[in-house]
Parts: C-alpha cells; structure tokens; sequence
C-alpha cells in the first residue's frame, strides 16, 4: 500500500503497490441498471420513463451493469477484487482508476471484467464502463471509495534473501511480519515459490511473525528461485491487512557444505561434493557446549565486537573482543565461526571456545572468502541438540515434521 511508514522512531519507507495475479471467488451483489431496468440508475426514474429515455437518446435497452461493489460504496474493505459484467451487453471497455494509477484487470471467459488486484485503503476509485448491445454502445460511470486503514491496520513483510542474491544451497526463503499474522492460512495461500529447475517445497510458520520456506533436500546447485508475496490487502486476521505485496528472485551458488567433528576436533569443507581441505578447529568446552545439527550461515562480518554479556555470559568467563575476523554467524544464540588465533594451539587438539568454531586467522580467511550466505554447515560429535528456531535451524526437521509447520496442511 502506498503509504509512508514512521513506527517506532524508525526510517521512512515510501510503500509502492506491486501488480500480481489473483483469482476472485466473491459473488456478484451490487447492480447498476440501465435506463428501462427492473432497477434504476440511482437517479429514481420508473421503468417505463427510463426506457423513454432511453429511446429518445437511442441508447441501448435493457442493459444492467453488475459489480460487487456498489455504486458510490464507502468503506470497501480492500481485500476486495472488483467485478463487472453486464446483462443485455457485452463489456467493451473497463478503466478503473485511482490517484495511485490504474487498476489492473482481465476480461473472464464469461464475458466479465475481473481486477487482478486488491485495493489501496483509504482511495476513491472511478469506474468507466463502455458497454454495447448490438451496434449501439454507451458509457456508465461510478465511484466508490475503500476503507481508511492505520499503519497500526497493516502488517508489513520483510524477505530473505535480497533480490538478485546468490545463496548456499541451504538458505531457506524468511518472511518477517512487523505486525502478528494470526489468519496464516489467509497469508500462505498468496505466497508462492517457484524453483527452476523444479523441486518439492513448503512453508513453516515459526511464529506468528515469522514463516520459513525450504525445498524437501537442499537446493540443487544454480537453481534460480522466485518468491511472489502477492499480499497486499489479504486478510490477515484480527482487523490486520497486508501492506505490500513483494517480489524477490535470487540464484544458489555452488553446494558449500562443511562437516565439523566436535571429537576429532576438525572442520571437511565440501564444494559440489570434493573436499577442498580438512582443517583444524575448536568447539566449545564444558558449560559451553556447540550444538550438533545442521546450521546455515546467517550473515558475515570481517570484523565484529564480540561481548559475551550480549550471550548472557559474564563473571570469570566474560570476554570483549572488539575486532573478531572473519566472524560468520550461524545461530541467534551466538555461533559464530571466526578466526581465533589466541587458540591455535588447541585447534585441531581440544574444545576449548565459548561455543563458536574457532580457526586459525589463515584458514578463517580463506572460508570466509569462499562462503555465501546461506552455506551449510553440519556439527556432530556433542550432545546439545540444535534447533528449528535457532537462526536457520529449518534442516534440523524432518521433512514429514516440517511440512506440518504449514498453514495449509
């Protein structure tokens, strides 16, 4: 919707309407008829007077204009996909209109004209209609007008990745809602993921304000994926609406896995299946054991401060680190691989880290030129399990598991 968001001190955002497909199933209700109808034309001429009219102005007779929203309508909620159609003519002409520009839509097979987007909140629309019954036409026109909406009214979606983004084969697709989605099945229905070349997916809602999709297996080397969140104006339960629909393509790079051994204390990296080089690592110690599971690289930073009070870790075992390298995060809890060359001597030997993978500073460097957003990374050898909601946990499930997360079953 396009409106400029201010929340929480926060920047301005200057919201454009992305055009999308949609079908409509609302029923046809509101009508306008022409001059000698059953109904008038809002102007409270009988039948019989308006079919003179008609005569006198050589008009077309017995034309009635039907649409589900009625004509000069106030507070039309903006879930609504107007339709028109038209008895005794055949619809030659539809512009609707609105200051945004003009609403998009398509002739059905029946003959009637259906938009293919929702409407903005707060908007006048105008309606031109030309219609023609035989070799006479004529032009009707209408105003309605939708419901005013808050931003407090209107959740707002974020993704991941960004838009012309390569990622690792497993970066899972990440909607974020600024506000709660409480009808997720409403939302999920008008969110599609298409993958080229073609693989099985689904979409896991982590929370009311989080929903994640990922393929069955990772994705397949270069796949070219296009997410579509045609939500702007959906229904989102609780007197909350979509704000703006997105639209995100990205590409998966090369299949980086790496396979860290908490036991044997090292690190296999993996690229499209050919170990590249085995290196020497340390993991956590006692009290700060690194989980095992599958975790996903979140994000990548030369340099990061790392504050173990930020992690809940302080007294004898506190640490502040203003210049970490190469530190690529793997969890929300706080995994990182980075390089630590206060440790070199127990890497490869022992687990000795707070919790994150430490490499010396050669070999940091060298993973971290090398890694995407999105690389897998597989830990074994401990047991503290990791989890689905810990950053980009989605591997840690099951397929069957994880296609319950669906809202759609």
């Amino acid at each position: 919707m396009r409106l400029l968001r201010l929340r929480g001190g926060g920047p301005r955002r200057l919201l454009g309407t992305v055009a999308v497909l949609a079908l409509a199933s609302s029923a046809l209700s509101a009508c306008d008829a022409a001059p000698g109808d059953a109904q008038t034309d809002g102007a409270g001429t009988t039948p019989q007077a308006g079919q003179e009219a008609a005569q006198e102005a050589g008009q077309p007779r017995d034309v009635v204009l039907r649409s589900n929203v009625a004509k000069g309508a106030q507070g039309v909620p903006v879930d609504t996909l107007l339709e028109l159609s038209a008895e005794g003519a055949e619809l030659e002409r539809v512009v609707v209109t609105s200051p945004q520009g003009r609403l998009p839509g398509r002739s059905t097979d029946g003959g009637a004209w259906r938009a293919t987007e929702r409407l903005e909140p707060g908007t006048t629309y105008a309606v031109e209609v030309r219609v023609g019954a035989g070799d006479e036409s004529q032009v009707r026109q209408r105003t309605f007008r939708t419901v005013d909406l808050s931003l407090a009214q209107q959740t707002y979606a974020s993704v991941a990745p960004l838009d012309g983004e390569t990622v690792g084969v497993g970066m899972p697709v990440v909607v974020g809602f600024d506000l709660p989605v409480t009808d997720r099945a409403a939302v999920e229905r008008q969110m599609q993921v298409t993958a080229t070349p073609r693989q099985a997916g689904t979409w896991h809602w982590i929370s009311d304000t989080e929903v994640h999709y990922r393929p069955r297996e990772y994705w397949k080397a270069g796949t070219e994926v296009s997410v579509d969140l045609d939500i702007n104006g959906v229904d989102a339960g609780g007197g909350i609406y979509g704000q703006e629909s997105r639209q995100v393509a990205f590409t998966v790079g090369e299949a980086h896995v790496y396979r860290v051994d908490a036991r044997s204390h090292t690190m296999k990296v993996f690229s499209d299946g050919d170990l590249l080089r085995t290196i020497p690592i340390t993991t956590g110690k006692a009290g700060f054991t690194t989980r095992s599971g599958t975790k996903v690289v979140m994000e990548k930073h030369d340099t990061k401060r790392m504050d173990s009070e930020t992690v809940g870790i302080g007294g004898s075992e506190a640490y502040d680190i203003a210049d970490v390298q190469y530190a690529m995060r793997l969890t929300n809890s706080g995994e990182f691989i980075h390089a630590a060359p206060w440790s070199v001597g127990s890497q490869g030997s022992a687990n000795v880290s707070h919790g994150c993978t430490g490499l010396s500073t050669e070999n940091a460097g060298w993973l971290y030129d090398m890694t995407r957003r999105g690389d897998v990374v597989e830990y074994t050898g401990t047991d503290r399990p990791m989890t689905l909601d810990n950053g980009y946990g989605d591997w840690n499930a099951s397929w069957g598991a994880y296609r319950k997360g669906s809202a759609l079953g």
